[in-house]
């Protein structure tokens, strides 16, 4: 990924920081995965930890963790969702527990500070250009015994080869099998991004941090771009859910879904 191609993904998220909060960003489907983040970064940190936010958006995540009394540093390759943040944190008053600053994954080398855990939602390392130099950086900004939690985009959504698929758009239905930097729409801009497996997103972590676990978020639940579908289905759909719940952490089924949801501990 070329400096131009890094651009192109900031100006993407530049021009829908203003209403990331609402369907696009935000929806019951991706609330659910959210919780789901939460509830395993409340598992792993302790009390009153320092954490580190990757890819921050509008930092829904930052301020949930202040609340709970953590101190967070959210990060964010988007200026304008940084000032989202800020703007968030002033409104919650929650400024000297949340500190945003702009800063993409691929500049982590710029930070000078020790945090007991990091964490990205929602896919910020699928647009990073160099996963080896990313768990490099990690490893020295994490206190002895710290842990990542990352949510990463997966590269076998069935839900998605299924209704591409039926809509006969089959270069759409395998988008997430393509090799290297793969351009995604939207709002009229190019997100770069890297579809990965469990282990190959591993593969770049394992010389600095042992594997503690995964599980598949959105397997057998839709994903968040069919929530109209989930809408209309909710009831059904609510019943897919307890089976990710229920068989999401299982062999083979982890390695599927729209996101996986990984933790790593420090060697």
């Amino acid at each position: 990924m070329n400096e131009a191609q890094l651009l192109d993904t900031q100006r993407a998220f530049d021009s829908v920081a203003a209403d990331y909060d609402g369907p696009r960003g935000n929806n019951e489907l991706i609330q659910r995965m959210r919780l789901a983040m939460w509830d395993t970064v409340h598992d792993e940190f302790p009390a009153a930890s320092r954490l580190l936010d990757l890819g921050c958006g509008t930092g829904i995540d930052a301020i949930e963790f202040a609340r709970r009394g953590h101190q967070v540093v959210a990060s964010d390759w988007s200026p304008q969702m940084v000032e989202r943040t800020r703007s968030r944190a002033v409104a919650e008053d929650l400024q000297s527990h949340v500190s945003a600053v702009h800063l993409g994954i691929q500049q982590l080398d710029r930070l000078d500070d020790a945090f007991d855990g990091i964490y990205s939602n929602f896919g910020p390392l699928n647009c990073a250009p160099d996963l080896g130099a990313v768990a490099a950086e990690c490893a020295r900004l994490l206190r002895p015994g710290g842990r990542l939690v990352f949510s990463v985009m997966g590269r076998i959504c069935p839900w998605e080869l299924g209704h591409y698929a039926l809509r006969g758009r089959f270069r759409r239905a395998g988008v997430r099998a393509a090799r290297g930097a793969t351009a995604v729409g939207m709002n009229h801009h190019t997100i770069w991004t890297y579809y990965y497996l469990p282990r190959e997103f591993y593969r770049a972590f394992a010389e600095h941090f042992s594997l503690a676990g995964y599980r598949a978020l959105s397997l057998f639940m839709p994903p968040p771009y069919l929530v109209d579908y989930y809408r209309r289905h909710h009831r059904w759909c609510e019943r897919l859910g307890r089976l990710d719940d229920r068989f999401g952490a299982l062999p083979l089924l982890r390695d599927m879904g729209d996101h996986f949801l990984i933790v790593m501990r420090r060697r």
